[in-house]
């Protein structure tokens, strides 16, 4: 009679435990759904593409006695073929992103039904394909040819990378030099020698935070970004 008590507790335990994990994966669920819908209204992130997306991941476990705390310890968030326009707006000058990720750390939410949070860390990375640096440049640049976009020999120098465009320009043979400068919330391109001023485009990020190193790699430019105390959301 003993063991069959024993065997019965055992597994009502089971049981709820499997209930409640259940309810926390539920909970999960429809928390990081929300959250994309708030960083996709906020930033604009995954949109002006048919291939756009976010995600938003809620790290740790459990996740409901994070959420009774309003405390997380790590949430990141990726998105991805979303579109940018320079400040100038000139025509054809949008550029995708290809990849934006952001590590959050330390995260505090107002309350049960803010809109808003604060994050103690927040590091993370934009990538850009040369082959949308390369549709851009031509749409905003090109003479008569296709350009394109490529690394430049040279070291990257903290903000500020070098990047090479050749082609055909004016009905003749191009090979210059162009810069890519990270700075802020800002993305500075120049082309020397096609261009006399630079085009800028500007990235919504998190408050308080802002780009800290480009540099170049074989598949796109990588740009480094970093934020403390930053504000997330909306109010």
């Amino acid at each position: 009679m003993k063991r069959r008590w024993i065997k019965l507790t055992t597994i009502i335990t089971v049981i709820l435990a499997g209930v409640g994990i259940a309810a926390d994966r539920v909970a999960l669920h429809y928390a990081e759904q929300e959250a994309v819908g708030l960083v996709q209204e906020k930033y604009g992130y995954g949109s002006g593409s048919t291939d756009g997306f976010t995600h938003v991941d809620i790290h740790g476990f459990p996740f409901l006695t994070q959420a009774a705390d309003r405390n997380f310890d790590h949430v990141t968030v990726a998105a991805g073929n979303f579109t940018l326009n320079t400040t100038a707006n000139a025509v054809g000058d949008y550029l995708t992103v290809q990849e934006l990720s952001l590590d959050l750390h330390g995260v505090t939410a107002a309350s049960f039904t803010a809109r808003s949070a604060e994050a103690n860390l927040v590091t993370g990375r934009l990538t850009l394909s040369y082959k949308d640096l390369s549709g851009v440049i031509t749409r905003l640049l090109g003479r008569g040819g296709a350009l394109t976009v490529s690394p430049a020999p040279g070291t990257s120098h903290g903000q500020e990378t070098r990047l090479q465009i050749t082609g055909t320009w004016n009905g003749r043979p191009l090979k210059t030099t162009g810069t890519l400068l990270a700075q802020g919330d800002e993305i500075q391109v120049t082309a020397l020698d096609i261009a006399t001023t630079p085009y800028t485009w500007r990235v919504v990020l998190p408050e308080n935070t802002g780009f800290t190193t480009a540099r170049t790699t074989p598949s796109g430019v990588d740009l480094e970004l970093t934020g403390h105390q930053v504000i997330l959301g909306t109010s």
